[in-house]
């Protein structure tokens, strides 16, 4: 019998229900200064500046640190679209760096080698993305961006609670980190919040400033007026409702718990997976937390994901190059064969269905399918 397995679906309980209820009903303080207080405290940090998405949370941190107009700033091409998007609405410049194979993070020799031979004030920082929640060497990370003296922003929005020899990501070096809520980009989710994660005051009072439209407010002598105010710089929209709180809070409650179940299913699929012809699996070390699982096939990537998808099995693709994609490709001039790490892991990596709601009965049926597939393949 065939099952309908999504690529992503929310776990959702009474924790969520009650915490909205709370707001609907107007009890108690604000949400959103409750979230900011409780994953400040989970990952270890001092400041926690959250947002309606983490793109706008992204953005907001390029704000944060004061992006210029011809700015440059480097990253992984292996890195989501909005990563390049936000550095593109400062018309500053993304650098884009070919990946480890191996774990499909950014190549920090690689990065290390452009650094060093792109001396440039202008060369302002980087954004390292996390892939399917595994961190890169960071010990490496770390000593290479303080050598080269630029700004560290973790694009964490896929690698919420996890850690680095045993240190929580956002505690750790980096000037600011990037959260989401939401760790299937965009699909199926009923929470986009994003968080700024630093220990940064100067950024984080900056980030507080721009999150709302730059608004100061200012109070009579006996401070009890809050509707006259000022606006003292170009800001946005991005901070985050109550609701949206409510339902994050309870989320961010369950991280650890979310953690386990992804390991004991990624467990099932490398043990399941393991030694079937046509299928890699992907390589990862303890602290690994399965935002996706990604694995390889070795031909004809697209059409296996439509035999599974006739078996009811929804996939995903973590990610697209960035200089395969129209505009990037078009604005920069960039050749197909330009990041041959990453062309080669594109053209066969396939993610597979992995969230916590997922029975272990789903996990099996998806590794069956798989095998049966991969024992046809030609």
């Amino acid at each position: 019998m065939t099952k309908e397995i999504p690529f992503y679906k929310p776990s959702v309980g009474k924790e969520e229900i009650d915490q909205i209820d709370e707001v609907l009903e107007f009890k108690g303080s604000s949400k959103v200064e409750e979230f900011e207080n409780e994953i400040a405290n989970f990952v270890g940090a001092d400041y926690a500046i959250s947002t309606c998405n983490g793109t706008a949370a992204m953005h907001l941190a390029l704000s944060a640190m004061d992006l210029k107009r011809g700015d440059k700033i480097v990253m992984s091409v292996n890195s989501f679209p909005n990563v390049p998007e936000v550095v593109r609405h400062f018309d500053a410049e993304p650098i884009f760096i070919d990946i480890d194979p191996n774990t499909m993070n950014i190549d920090l020799i690689k990065l290390d080698e452009y650094l060093a031979k792109n001396k440039s004030k202008k060369l302002r920082g980087a954004i390292i993305s996390f892939i399917a929640g595994q961190a890169p060497d960071l010990d490496k990370l770390y000593e290479i961006v303080s050598r080269h003296k630029i700004i560290l922003i973790e694009d964490a929005t896929n690698a919420l609670g996890v850690t680095y020899n045993d240190e929580t990501i956002g505690s750790l070096k980096a000037d600011m980190t990037i959260f989401s809520m939401n760790p299937s980009n965009g699909r199926s989710s009923l929470s986009n919040a994003g968080v700024i994660i630093t220990n940064n005051e100067e950024y984080a009072e900056r980030a507080k400033l721009l999150r709302t439209h730059a608004i100061t407010t200012t109070y009579d002598d006996y401070g009890n007026l809050d509707y006259i105010y000022d606006v003292v710089d170009i800001g946005f929209k991005y901070d985050m409702s109550e609701l949206e709180a409510s339902f994050s809070l309870a989320q961010l409650q369950k991280t650890n718990k979310f953690i386990k179940r992804r390991k004991e299913i990624a467990s099932i699929y490398s043990k399941k997976l393991s030694g079937i012809k046509h299928v890699s699996l992907p390589s990862y070390n303890d602290e690994h937390i399965f935002t996706h699982y990604i694995i390889k096939i070795s031909k004809n990537r697209d059409a296996f994901a439509r035999a599974l998808k006739e078996e009811g099995i929804s996939t995903g693709l973590n990610f697209i190059p960035l200089h395969l994609l129209s505009y990037y490709k078009q604005k920069y001039n960039l050749k197909v064969t330009s990041y041959l790490n990453a062309l080669n892991s594109y053209q066969q990596i396939l993610s597979l269905p992995i969230y916590p709601s997922l029975s272990d009965d789903e996990v099996n049926y998806i590794c069956d399918k798989v095998a049966t597939i991969a024992a046809k393949w030609i």
